[in-house]
């Protein structure tokens, strides 16, 4: 306001150096003139003083469009080829979107993955494709983010909560290992030793798989788990894990593997001991190499559960959200499909062939 009334000063036209006198016909001149300039100046001076936006921060509409346009795939671990079938399909799905998107890999560390989220709602994510670490541990990371009003779409592993992610696409893993659990009976009669080798301890699909699975067995009394150990889904885990337990008991007939990874692992060791032609291998996931040792006779049978239809889903669903929709399942069942050797050819790159 003070640049504002100097200039009107030396607008006014002056007799003298302390009595200004100003003449009727020059005032009709000056003071249109100067209500005019006046009020222009003072437009450019509170818009030059109006107090910058926060970093970061945008009340626009391009602001929230710009938001909504980057999304955050958050995955357990990139150590496994399953993994990164999930993690690579639902980014690469999101782009097809039209959308930003970008991997995080949590290295199967809930530490990591709080740092993520972390940085994902700081850094102004839409949405986020999460597929967690821990089914417990990871519910505080999603309701942060639904807070900062950022959905979130779990695939495959299930967090323990029923009010913090927009949806969870899940597969039916139990029923999965109930049809494994009938053709383990299958091959191997109601008689005999048998190990498992449980997935990491915090995760829900260790327990529905296991649950499944032993919701068959169990019914065959000559049927005998001499060992029960978590090689946490990692493959040289389970490769360790199985050599200790063939130590104790060299006379098991079968492994039952929570996921294919550590299949694999165990096979190397039966590999190792000379066994693999007389310890029946058994795994979940659908995994190609697996899938192939299937066809070669090497792992008895698996469980294809589709991390492509999954991460897709996830992927779409979010699309959905940014254009308006609210109303997703809680949990959305995936259904999965027994593999054999007698069927195996109907399967391959983590599903159904075309």
């Amino acid at each position: 306001m003070v640049l504002v009334m100097v200039f009107c000063v030396s607008l006014m036209p002056c007799t003298g150096p302390t009595s200004p006198t100003y003449p009727n016909s020059a005032m009709i001149r000056i003071v249109p003139r100067l209500v005019a300039f006046t009020g222009l100046l003072a437009a450019l001076v509170l818009a030059a003083c109006k107090p910058a936006a926060p970093a970061g921060h945008s009340d626009s509409a391009a602001g929230s469009k710009s938001r909504g346009r980057r999304v955050a795939v958050v995955v357990s671990t990139l150590n496994n080829p399953w993994f990164v079938v999930l993690a690579e399909t639902a980014r690469d799905r999101a782009k097809e979107l039209g959308y930003e998107a970008v991997i995080f890999d949590s290295q199967n560390d809930p530490a990591k993955e709080s740092v993520h989220f972390d940085n994902l709602i700081a850094s102004g994510y839409g949405a986020v494709l999460f597929n967690c670490t821990d089914a417990k541990g990871s519910i505080a990371n999603v309701r942060r983010a639904k807070a900062a009003g950022i959905p979130v779409f779990c695939m495959d592993r299930e967090i323990e909560a029923n009010d913090a992610a927009t949806s969870q696409i899940l597969s039916d893993n139990y029923s999965g290992c109930v049809a494994l659990g009938q053709y383990f009976v299958e091959q191997l009669g109601e008689t005999g030793e048998y190990a498992e080798l449980l997935g990491i301890v915090a995760d829900t699909n260790t327990w529905n798989r296991s649950k499944g699975f032993h919701s068959v067995v169990d019914r065959y009394p000559g049927l005998k788990m001499v060992a029960q150990q978590s090689a946490e889904f990692d493959r040289t885990k389970a490769l360790e894990a199985l050599e200790a337990i063939l130590q104790a008991n060299p006379n098991i007939n079968a492994v039952f593997c929570g996921n294919d990874a550590m299949a694999m692992g165990a096979y190397q060791a039966l590999l190792a001991v000379g066994k693999a032609d007389k310890i029946k291998v058994f795994g979940f996931d659908g995994a190609d190499d697996v899938v192939r040792s299937v066809a070669e006779g090497k792992i008895a049978a698996t469980v294809m559960q589709f991390p492509k239809t999954m991460a897709r889903t996830a992927a779409e669903n979010a699309d959905k959200y940014f254009k308006g929709e609210r109303n997703f399942p809680q949990r959305l069942p995936v259904a999965v499909e027994l593999v054999t050797r007698e069927n195996v050819g109907k399967f391959g790159d983590y599903g159904r062939k075309p």
